[in-house]
């Protein structure tokens, strides 16, 4: 059974927390019926991340951000590394190997007790993961996907957080001397279930040690959170891309999230297949599409890329820029479709409109209407000026694979990172 909505956890860890550290969000209890055949996913029990207010929160612990598991006490059946695979765990019934069940997920042997007279696990026993997160950041969530796990999931599960060098090794992590931050007390979670518990700490981590209490397997592990990233790196960048997941920009809203999420426009490196990037449904009415954005902070943009990789019969048709600096209308200006003027330099070829450049919501066109090509890299130079958000628009609809906004953060920008940065360490 579950039971929603949890009373918050208490206890403290190497680093010490107080009570209401975390919540879990739903508590699955008990075994998952055994496999019986067909759908393995016919009786899993999950939860929406979306209604539980996480949705469009990045993965920290996503591999494409350089996530990894360094290091774990036992993987005797199932390897650390499947913790970070993206996507649903498979299961296939008939899979079996040397040392038993295939499983995809990351899974340790069954524990004993010391003797024959003391045959079950101490109290204390457990087996641990420690997980690098792919990016630093503040953490919201964390799901502990226990799927086809039926009767070898965790009793219970705790974690532990904390702030080092993001290369830190296993033998530095492990180091007695270093503080510990507990974010999840020893909790109970259910077999075949998706296990997740709501982070209530504004702190800044880099790295996770996941232990399950007293052994078992576990076939996901999902780290829902904000990137907070290092002010010091960045300003020694100088020139980086403003928006990119990785540096701390956020998407904020989308016109449409039908095929694939916007999201995927700011993740690192190139689309590498067409549903890596953003795509919309066919538009049947005179409107278009659009996604905003909020940069890291605020900064000064110079250099467009709109990238369309692997779009290929269904890239947007054209595309435009408008920024703000501050607070404003996050649906900007256009919102019914209505054509728009050029206002900057690029080295496309511009369509003439009709619109100001200037809207009653405070945005400003950075780059006017341009014609997109399919599986194409778009480059424009722009003209700089201070900018905290960022909205493109798609004519009239299809998609894009990235979007890199490249430029610096203003002195303005550079000092709310640092203190904000500061505030969370």
């Amino acid at each position: 059974m579950a039971n929603m909505l949890a009373g918050a956890g208490a206890g403290a860890g190497a680093g010490g927390v107080g009570a209401g550290a975390f919540t879990a969000l739903t508590s699955f209890t008990g075994d998952a019926l055994p496999y019986a055949g067909g759908n393995p996913f016919a009786d899993y029990r999950s939860t929406d991340l979306g209604r539980a207010g996480f949705g469009g929160l990045a993965d920290l612990a996503d591999r494409r951000l350089g996530a990894g598991v360094v290091a774990a006490n036992d993987e005797f059946f199932a390897e650390r590394e499947n913790l970070l695979v993206r996507g649903p765990a498979v299961f296939d019934p008939e899979r079996f190997g040397h040392k038993g069940k295939i499983m995809d997920g990351w899974e340790s042997r069954r524990r004993r007790g010391a003797s024959a007279e003391v045959p079950h696990p101490a109290p204390d026993d457990h087996d641990w993961a420690l997980i690098r997160l792919g990016a630093p950041g503040v953490i919201r969530a964390i799901v502990v996907d226990t799927a086809h796990f039926r009767g070898n999931y965790p009793q219970a599960v705790s974690v532990e957080a904390v702030a080092a060098a993001p290369s830190a090794s296993p033998q530095e992590l492990l180091d007695p001397a270093l503080q510990w931050t507990e974010v999840i007390a020893r909790s109970a979670v259910g077999g075949h279930a998706e296990n997740v518990f709501a982070v209530h700490l504004e702190r800044r981590f880099t790295h996770l040690r996941l232990r399950q209490h007293p052994d078992g397997g576990i076939a996901r592990l999902r780290v829902l959170g904000e990137v907070a990233p290092d002010p010091v790196w960045l300003a020694g960048l100088g020139t980086f891309d403003l928006v990119a997941l990785e540096n701390g920009g956020v998407v904020e809203d989308a016109s449409d999230r039908f095929y694939s999420p916007p999201e995927h426009t700011i993740l690192p490196g190139r689309s590498q297949k067409m549903d890596d990037g953003w795509e919309t449904r066919r538009r049947r009415d005179s409107g278009h599409d659009w996604i905003s954005y909020r940069l890291v902070e605020q900064g000064e943009i110079r250099a467009v890329e709109i990238d369309t990789g692997y779009l290929k019969g269904n890239a947007a048709g054209w595309a435009e820029l408008w920024v703000r600096d501050g607070d404003g209308d996050p649906a900007g200006p256009g919102a019914d479709g209505a054509a728009a003027e050029t206002a900057a330099t690029d080295f496309g070829q511009a369509e003439e409109g009709g619109l100001p450049t200037r809207d009653g919501a405070g945005w400003v066109r950075l780059l006017g209407r341009v014609r997109l090509q399919p599986d194409t890299v778009h480059r424009f130079l722009v003209e700089p000026r201070p900018a905290t958000h960022v909205r493109i628009d798609i004519f009239p609809d299809g998609g894009i694979a990235r979007l890199r906004l490249h430029g610096s953060l203003t002195e303005l920008g550079a000092n709310r990172l640092a203190r904000r940065t500061a505030a969370i360490t």
